[in-house]
């Protein structure tokens, strides 16, 4: 990031105290090439933006009010690098907030990234380096939101300062439905720690009516983001948008030893009460309304820094899913490789593959298919999907 702006407030009716002020102009540029072996049936080759890292640009700006005390705020929307049309049809799609940081930690409101990703990101390969900006090393569909394509919208955030390598943090987001206050909320809270080679994260995650809420909300280009239909466009979840509420928990850990880092990550996600939430022609299968299915994945991978310039990744994930209608239900094998080389501290040229393996009934009741996070689903069990390009950081 490099601030381009720095200004200097003198309030004449302050103590006598100067107000520092800042404003920061930052993004990312990420384009390259894309190889999926099966996009609905046929082999897909293309140029797009945002493998690595999403395209985006933002602002962000603080004043110190003093005695510790500063104002914050952040805007913040990404782009299709490879047409140039923006995102999302939002202005500022992938945050907005304003709040204040002071001794204890920070306060925010807006639209904003919920706890459970914040603390949990730092432990899946799918948000670090495996492709993180197409979404394609995510767990099967984004289902446990780890990787944090969906924000809380009306939300207020609090996160704590370190204290000895511990933070704690909350985020509650209103639905904003008049006479109903908690119809379509959002709660989330965690507890990381990081200190020397270790680190570790525990988060929960509640959401009610999740197909309005937390994938209506999203705005992003994923999904349509209407107030009646699915919202949830894969099929590794699609058949439980009408769950009632979403609940997950998930925690992760990491230890660094010499160049190499080894992490791993468990979430358990659960869709309750099935045709819970009415939606516009989605009424559940008889056979599962009523139901509370439940993903676990556990993920664990590996990172080395072979030099200073280049990073070596590999990841594994399992992904299991409750029965459904006594059928066995779907399960899913990620596997990821991955080559990162900087050439400078602001540029680097990149390399990932993935693969996913699916097996058994998934939630529309149908084979499960390969259904890599964003990516078009294939037609069969498996999907293989090559990504190489270039980002810059400013």
């Amino acid at each position: 990031m490099k601030k381009i702006l720095v200004a200097t407030l003198a309030s004449a009716f302050a103590s006598g105290a100067f107000a520092q002020s800042s404003v920061t102009l930052y993004g990312i540029v990420d384009a390259g090439i894309l190889i999926n072996t099966n996009a609905g049936g046929k082999p897909l080759t293309a140029l797009t933006g945002g493998n690595q890292s999403a395209n985006r640009f933002g602002f962000s700006g603080t004043e110190d009010l003093g005695g510790g005390l500063k104002a914050i705020f952040t805007m913040e929307n990404g782009f299709n690098l490879a047409n140039g049309t923006m995102s999302s049809g939002l202005e500022f799609a992938r945050q907005a907030f304003v709040g204040l940081s002071g001794p204890f930690g920070t306060i925010s409101l807006g639209r904003q990234y919920l706890t459970l990703t914040a603390f949990l990101t730092p432990f899946e390969a799918g948000a670090d380096w495996a492709a993180r900006g197409s979404g394609y090393g995510y767990h099967p569909g984004g289902l446990d939101d780890v990787d944090g394509s969906e924000r809380a919208n009306n939300a207020i955030k609090f996160t704590s300062n370190s204290y000895r390598g511990l933070r704690v943090g909350a985020t509650y987001s209103f639905g904003g439905v008049a006479g109903a206050v908690t119809q379509n909320e959002l709660l989330s809270a965690g507890l990381a720690y990081n200190n020397g080679p270790f680190a570790f994260a525990a988060a929960y995650l509640f959401v009610k009516a999740p197909n309005f809420s937390l994938f209506g909300n999203n705005g992003t280009s994923n999904a349509p983001t209407s107030a009646s239909a699915i919202n949830i466009t894969s099929p590794v979840f699609r058949g439980y948008a009408s769950a009632a509420s979403q609940q997950e928990f998930g925690a992760g850990a990491s230890y660094t030893i010499g160049r190499a880092t080894v992490g791993g990550i468990f979430t358990s996600t659960q869709f309750k009460d099935i045709g819970g939430t009415v939606i516009n022609g989605a009424k559940p299968a008889t056979a599962i309304a009523g139901s509370s299915p439940t993903f676990n994945t556990a993920e664990i991978n590996l990172k080395y820094q072979l030099t200073p310039s280049f990073l070596l990744g590999v990841m594994y994930a399992y992904t299991r899913a409750s029965s459904y209608a006594g059928e066995s239900g779907a399960s899913y094998q990620q596997l990821s490789l991955g080559a990162d080389y900087f050439l400078s501290k602001r540029t680097d040229l990149y390399l990932v593959g993935l693969h996913e393996k699916a097996a058994g009934i998934d939630s529309t009741g149908k084979p499960a298919v390969a259904a890599m996070t964003f990516a078009t689903p294939s037609t069969s069990n498996e999907q293989t999907v090559l990504t190489f390009g270039m980002r810059h950081t400013f």
